[in-house]
């Protein structure tokens, strides 16, 4: 079962033909030379048989003359190829041979039973060759038998069987390998319909919801199977619109009670000197809450945006490097060190300042309440990339980020197990979810990794293209100051 696993359905199919054209092959092969081996002895002992009897007969008539006719009437018998014709005399252990050599006796089966005056026939090998032999009792004047033996070598039949066997082996080889390119063939037409089905779920799994599978003509087998997929995925589509659309709208709803809410304790605020301690504390816990609250909101607007895909780019050129210490500079406080490779200072790269400030406000955030704070970020082109990306890095001492949590914590609503070990987490788990969205917007991505000197705490990594080529069509602008291109001020996104 686990070879069978490992082994995908194309290589199985390819197999299955492979051994069902070696089994067929050999089983053809085998009856082939079953039968033929059969058909050329049967033929052989036929003409052994004929021979050796119109042989005896022609023995017989001499059989009572003189030693020297018998010698020359065995001598003069026509045989078979190599035929070694035997008579032996009664009382006469030396045979009377046409031939001086290969003429050994034949077993001492046979001559036991041709000498009780039985005629009989015997295949053996003798001296490494395979031989038929005939023996025939010819009786004598005086009633003794003379035993006659025409043995004949096998050597023609071996060698041509020999030579079939070969053929025969040759024409298995040749024929398994046809199954298997048959197979081969064969699972590409039947597994082809498949390929259409995973290129299609790769495509819906990469947000392409409108992806359908095209209806195959005159194919019942797949038919079914069209029907349903495109069925699922239109569900599937409806489900999740039907999905960001209630998020949205949900989030809509929850902003007018929350603006009362928020302009109610705007009032309480006003009067905290007259509350009483337990009020002033109740009031803190509630405006704490509705503060994260408004952020929920907004971060969930942000993301049904991406669901509903109305988000774009409002690009536009930025000099990269003072952008990211504006930004480290107005949500850290103390401020982080920003440290820039050689000319980073003055590169300009086109992209939305609104959702780059976001990135990296959300990962100063991220390192705040999970990695006791940003030690560092770095802006640099990729060590080992291209010249046209840049590198934003957030550097931590913090706990770090499990191995087996680095694709999970980018997530929506997912912090990790580090935030459950703090009773004071105030994050939603959408900061970094809305990194990464808005890094693959810009054509960027994110992910997290460890020190590579050991050290204890966590680098995100952000990772956008400069756009180069794009940003002579734009006029020159003035670096950024702490005003987004919207002329709303920064500010830092809960996580």
């Amino acid at each position: 079962m686990s070879s069978r696993r490992r082994l995908g359905l194309r290589a199985r199919i390819m197999l299955s033909f492979a051994l069902g054209s070696m089994l067929l092959s050999a089983l053809l092969a085998g009856s082939t030379f079953a039968l033929i081996r059969s058909n050329q002895l049967d033929r052989m002992e036929g003409l052994v048989r004929t021979q050796a009897y119109s042989n005896a007969e022609q023995l017989q008539d001499r059989i009572d003359a003189s030693a020297e006719s018998i010698a020359e009437a065995v001598r003069g018998l026509p045989t078979p190829r190599d035929g070694r014709p035997q008579l032996f005399m009664p009382n006469d252990p030396n045979p009377i041979v046409k031939v001086a050599t290969g003429s050994e006796p034949p077993p001492i089966e046979l001559r036991t039973w041709v000498n009780a005056g039985n005629t009989g026939m015997m295949t053996y090998d003798q001296s490494g060759s395979t031989l038929v032999a005939v023996g025939i009792a010819i009786p004598t004047a005086t009633g003794e038998v003379a035993e006659y033996y025409e043995p004949v070598p096998l050597t023609d039949i071996e060698d041509n069987l020999e030579q079939l066997a070969i053929a025969l082996l040759g024409a298995g080889v040749l024929t398994t390998l046809a199954g298997a390119a048959v197979g081969r063939w064969a699972s590409r037409r039947v597994l082809a319909p498949l390929a259409s089905v995973s290129r299609a779920a790769e495509a819906i799994a990469g947000d392409q919801l409108e992806t359908r599978l095209p209806t195959i003509d005159a194919d019942p087998d797949l038919d079914g199977l069209v029907r349903s997929f495109n069925n699922m995925a239109e569900k599937l589509q409806d489900r999740i619109e039907r999905d960001a659309r209630f998020a949205s709208d949900v989030s809509h709803e929850l902003r007018s009670p929350l603006m009362t809410l928020a302009a109610s304790i705007e009032v309480l605020e006003k009067r905290r000197d007259d509350m009483p301690d337990r009020a002033q504390t109740a009031l803190d816990l509630l405006s704490e809450d509705v503060v994260r609250f408004q952020q929920l909101v907004e971060d969930l607007l942000e993301i049904s945006r991406f669901d509903a895909g109305a988000q774009h780019l409002d690009v536009g050129p930025l000099m990269v490097g003072e952008f990211v210490e504006a930004v480290v500079r107005h949500t850290t406080d103390p401020p982080v060190p920003v440290e820039m490779s050689l000319g980073m200072d003055s590169l300009i790269v086109l992209a939305d300042r609104r959702r780059l400030g976001q990135i990296v406000s959300n990962l100063l955030e991220n390192a705040r309440k999970y990695g006791n704070g940003a030690t560092k970020v770095t802006v640099s082109h990729p060590e080992h990339g291209y010249i046209d990306e840049v590198e934003i890095v957030v550097e931590d001492e913090g706990p770090g980020v499990p191995v087996e949590e680095r694709e999970i914590i980018f997530d929506r609503f997912s912090r990790g197990s580090g935030s459950g070990r703090r009773g004071s987490d105030s994050g939603t788990g959408l900061g970094l979810s809305l990194v990464r969205e808005h890094a693959a917007l810009h054509g960027g991505r994110i992910w997290v990794e460890e020190h590579a000197d050991g050290r204890s705490g966590a680098r995100f990594v952000v990772r956008l293209p400069t756009r180069a080529d794009e940003i002579d069509a734009f006029e020159d602008e003035p670096a950024p100051d702490l005003a987004d291109a919207s002329g709303e001020e920064l500010t830092v996104e809960a996580i």
